[in-house]
């Protein structure tokens, strides 16, 4: 048995490090097997070695992160300790501080993971970014809040959001109301995405404008897309053919964003996706991107991460 003792400078800080009923260290002291007490500016840590400085590493990386501006949450503890344990707590500084946008709640969209700040740098630096991994890593959304802080910042003038209108083992043929109704609840989670970033009230006065376009893909044949950031969401679910075609919708001063996630592949059997030609065709070509997410990526709850590594284990014993 060890003892290592951390100081803590200020009060506040050992209030955001211990979280609403000692949810942080506790996760801590669970996931090393070490003990931690607190007594005036001290931490103690107490346990086996090893562990004792793995925790140690954990809550001074999170405290530097508080130092940063940083909200801890369940998120910021459990990616902490997955880079403190593969020996890369130096990377954590450079997930802080980088705010993409403010919601209309006055909320910060910041990376959460070194492969969503990735993402990120990406979609700066190219003109086309290839986004791909699993569910909950944040394709979507960080894709949405750098369309909208590219259009405040007069950018580009029109934002344009679409996706295949392929289904997910339900069919949507017969429900009621006309084209745009049948084709809305395809598109539901990029209006969500939009709503936050902008308001209801906003959103709405943009699309009257023409500013903001929420449409499936089959609506972007023979356009040519200048001044804009187009998004293409759930690109696995495309062909070939149509990927092509969104691809040379690229006009003048315009960004591309496409998201996916190979292995939900929606598309009847023997069709290839789209998204994986992509992928192998377009990876040599300057000024286009890729970049893979993995199940450490993923901000939902915990259990997002452990469902998709179970699947992603059934399917290699397969």
């Amino acid at each position: 048995m060890t003892e290592q003792v951390i100081n803590i400078d200020r009060m506040e800080q050992a209030v955001a490090l211990f979280g609403a009923f000692d949810e942080n260290i506790k996760m801590i002291q669970n996931e090393y097997m070490v003990t931690i007490v607190s007594r005036g500016s001290e931490l103690k840590i107490t346990g086996e070695p090893e562990n004792v400085f793995r925790a140690a590493k954990v809550i001074e990386s999170l405290l530097n992160l508080i130092n940063r501006g940083e909200n801890l949450s369940e998120q910021n503890v459990r990616y902490c300790m997955s880079l403190v344990n593969e020996g890369s707590e130096h990377k954590i500084e450079q997930i802080a501080g980088d705010c993409i946008c403010i919601t209309s709640r006055g909320k910060p969209v910041k990376p959460k993971t070194l492969g969503q700040k990735s993402y990120c740098n990406a979609v700066r630096n190219n003109t086309i970014t290839l986004g791909v991994g699993p569910a909950g890593t944040g394709k979507t959304y960080l894709a949405v809040a750098m369309a909208v802080t590219a259009f405040r910042a007069r950018e580009v003038n029109r934002i344009i959001l679409t996706r295949p209108a392929v289904e997910a083992g339900e069919k949507l043929g017969f429900l009621p109301g006309d084209l745009q109704s049948k084709v809305d609840p395809y598109l539901r989670p990029l209006y969500d995405a939009l709503f936050d970033m902008l308001g209801a009230e906003t959103y709405q006065k943009y699309v009257e404008r023409g500013n903001i376009e929420v449409a499936p893909l089959a609506y972007m044949r023979g356009r040519t897309l200048d001044d804009s950031f187009i998004i293409l969401d759930e690109a696995q679910n495309t062909t070939p053919a149509q990927m092509k075609m969104f691809l040379t919708r690229l006009g003048f001063n315009s960004k591309m964003v496409i998201t996916g996630d190979i292995s939900q592949i929606d598309l009847p059997s023997g069709v290839r996706s789209g998204l994986k030609d992509a992928m192998r065709i377009l990876k040599n070509i300057g000024g286009i991107d890729t970049v893979m997410f993995s199940e450490r990526d993923v901000v939902r709850n915990k259990l997002v991460m452990d469902i998709i590594k179970a699947y992603d284990k059934a399917e290699n014993k397969k």
